[in-house]
C-alpha cells in the first residue's frame, strides 16, 4: 500500500485541492471543504496510514455488498500520524470561502484495540492516547481557522445492527462525549457530528437498522451542530418527528438533501422540498442543509463522477435558496 506522506505525491495532491476547492466554490455553496483529497485510503483511518504498530485485519466493516476492514493496533502506544488541521494549511490557500473539517470519531478508533488485551498496553491507556490525539486534531483545526469541525461517526448507526442490545452504541456515546467534554461551551459551538448509514460504491452498511435506535442517544452528544442524513431515508417525515422530539434549543440540525449514492442527480426543486418539508419538524433557526455523506469516502470507489458529485452540491445550494425565499416570505 502507498502512504500519503510521499513527498513525490505532494504536487498530485495540491492540485486535486486546488481543482475541488475551485470547483466547490463555483457551485455557490457558502461553507466547502476540500474534498477530503489527502485522505489517502479513506475517510477514517487517514491519520493512522503508515503506522509500524498496526496490522491489515482488523475490525470488519459490511457493506450490503462488500466489506472493509479497519487496521488492528498491535502495540502500544497509540499515536495519529498525520492529523486533519495539516489539510487546513494547504487548503487556506485555495479557499476563499469558510472551510468546514472532517475528523474521524474516537469511536471509530476505539474499534482498532483488537480484542485480546495487547501486553503492556491496556485498554485504559489506550484510550487515554486516543482521546489526547483526538482532542489534540479538533483544536488544531479550531486554531487554524476551520469554521465548522465535523465528527464523522457513521459507526453510530451500525453499532446498533453489531449490537441490537444498545450497549455498544451507549459506550460510542459515552466515549465521545469524554472527548468533547474536554473543549469549553464556545469551542462545541463550532463542532458538529455527521451520522448516516454508510456510503461506499453505492452501497450502506446500516440502512435497514431504524433511527428511532439512534437519533434519541446521538443527541446526547455535547455538540452544537448535528449532519444527519435524510435524503436517502424511506420515511423522511418520521425520523423529522424524532429528532423534533429530541434537538436542543441550542443544537442545530444539518438535514442531508443530496443522497451521494444515487446517481441520479436531484432537481432543485426537489431540494426545496425536502427542506420545506424538514421546516415543519425544525425550527428555522435550527435547520441547516447538507449532503446524507461523503462522495466517494474510499479511495477506490470510482462509483460517483466528480462531476456528478459538484453537480448534486450546486443543485442543493439552488434548492436551499428556493426555499429559504419561501420561507422568509411566510
Amino acid at each position: 500500500m502507498g502512504s500519503s506522506l510521499d513527498p513525490a505525491l505532494n504536487p498530485l495532491f495540491d492540485e486535486a485541492i486546488r481543482d475541488t476547492i475551485e470547483r466547490f466554490e463555483a457551485t455557490g455553496s457558502p461553507v466547502i471543504t476540500d474534498g477530503e483529497q489527502r485522505k489517502y485510503h479513506n475517510f477514517g483511518t487517514y491519520c493512522v496510514d503508515g503506522l509500524p504498530n498496526i496490522a491489515p485485519d482488523g475490525f470488519k466493516l459490511p457493506f450490503v455488498t462488500h466489506v472493509r476492514q479497519w487496521p488492528r493496533l498491535t502495540a502500544g502506544p497509540f499515536r495519529y500520524l498525520m492529523r486533519a488541521d495539516s489539510f487546513i494549511d494547504v487548503a487556506q490557500r485555495y479557499a476563499h470561502v469558510p472551510l468546514k473539517q472532517a475528523v474521524i470519531s474516537p469511536s471509530a478508533l476505539s474499534l482498532m484495540y483488537p480484542a485480546e488485551p495487547i501486553p503492556g498496553y491496556s485498554h485504559e491507556k489506550f484510550i487515554d492516547d486516543l482521546l489526547h490525539e483526538h482532542e489534540t486534531e479538533v483544536r488544531s483545526c479550531l486554531e487554524k481557522g476551520a469554521h465548522k469541525v465535523q465528527i464523522d461517526f457513521t459507526e453510530g448507526r451500525l453499532a446498533i445492527k453489531i449490537d441490537p442490545s444498545g450497549n455498544l452504541l451507549t459506550s460510542f456515546i459515552h466515549l465521545n462525549n469524554l472527548a468533547l467534554a474536554r473543549f469549553s461551551p464556545e469551542e462545541r459551538k463550532r463542532l458538529g457530528v455527521h451520522t448516516c448509514p454508510g456510503a461506499d460504491r453505492d452501497s450502506t452498511h446500516s440502512e435497514d437498522v431504524d433511527y428511532s435506535e439512534l437519533l434519541p442517544s446521538l443527541f446526547q452528544l455535547s455538540v452544537g451542530n448535528f449532519y444527519i442524513a435524510l435524503a436517502g431515508e424511506k420515511d423522511r417525515g418520521r425520523a423529522l418527528k424524532i429528532i423534533r422530539a429530541y434537538i436542543k434549543p441550542d443544537q442545530r440540525v444539518f438535514v442531508g438533501v443530496v443522497a451521494p449514492i444515487d446517481p441520479r442527480i436531484e432537481t432543485p426543486e426537489e431540494i426545496r422540498d425536502r427542506i420545506l418539508e424538514a421546516a415543519n419538524y425544525i425550527p428555522i433557526e435550527q435547520l441547516g442543509t447538507t449532503d446524507d455523506c461523503e462522495f466517494s469516502p474510499f479511495s477506490d470507489d470510482t462509483s460517483t463522477s466528480r462531476d456528478t458529485a459538484f453537480a448534486k452540491i450546486r443543485a442543493r445550494v439552488l434548492g436551499t435558496a428556493l426555499a429559504q425565499e419561501i420561507i422568509e416570505d411566510r
